[in-house]
């Protein structure tokens, strides 16, 4: 629970400095602020009754954080329309890829949670795995099994080819981590982009995987698909930079 609850305040930090980046009025920054003030609200739910945070063997916490946030009318005081764009926005921040067909303020409201929400998934992570093994929340890592040098061709492969892995392909705690390489590739905004630079992340989760010749080759070519981005002069990160 303090795990989610440091999460909830850091990926609101990063949502306001995204919208800030993106120059958006202050009711915007407001509301993006509150879309990561919300969006893990189903998370405490989820733990209490189920003991883990793997959606696959509980309840997805995205759908049951608006069940939550609508049963208990939290945002009754708020317009009608700002109502909308948290709901959808919590709903959509843990989709593996978001829907076609949602509206302007919709899509960007999206993209800012799950750009924030993910930005401090990697910290979360990279803090789990500098702990001494006894201090570890299990449920961060879920539950994979830690067997050292040992890897998902399949995973590895989706890093070289600039797409994220799904979560039923991990077998190890090694592809886990490949995983959240890989979810670079999902970041909209080059703001996102820089925050992965200046945080070093790239370089801290290397420091968690083997050291062979195939990882370090995938790690390189992240490693430069974010630094190209980052060095982009457009706020806004609207297409996909090749590999």
């Amino acid at each position: 629970i303090a795990i989610k609850q440091g999460h909830t305040h850091q990926v609101c930090l990063n949502a306001v400095r995204i919208a800030e980046d993106l120059g958006l009025i202050a009711p915007e920054v407001r509301l993006s602020e509150a879309i990561a003030l919300f969006h893990d609200v189903g998370r405490f739910s989820q733990y209490e009754q189920y003991k883990t945070f793997d959606d696959s063997i509980s309840v997805n916490h995205a759908v049951l954080g608006t069940k939550v946030l609508l049963a208990q009318n939290v945002l009754g005081g708020l317009p009608k329309h700002d109502q909308d764009i948290i709901i959808r926005s919590v709903t959509l921040h843990n989709v593996f890829t978001l829907p076609e067909g949602l509206d302007e303020k919709s899509l960007l409201f999206a993209r800012l949670i799950r750009d924030a929400d993910k930005l401090d998934i990697l910290r979360v992570v990279i803090e789990y795995f500098e702990q001494d093994t006894g201090s570890r929340a299990d449920a961060v890592a879920l539950g994979l099994p830690d067997v050292p040098e040992e890897y998902s061709p399949a995973v590895l492969a989706c890093l070289v080819r600039g797409e994220m892995a799904r979560k039923d392909a991990l077998t190890t705690l090694n592809d886990f981590k490949l995983q959240q390489l890989a979810w670079l590739y999902d970041l909209n905004f080059t703001c996102s982009l820089r925050m992965v630079v200046e945080r070093d992340y790239i370089r801290k989760l290397a420091e968690l995987l083997p050291q062979n010749k195939e990882i370090v080759g995938a790690i390189e070519i992240v490693r430069s698909y974010v630094d190209k981005g980052s060095r982009n002069g457009s706020s806004l990160f609207l297409s996909r930079l090749s590999l």
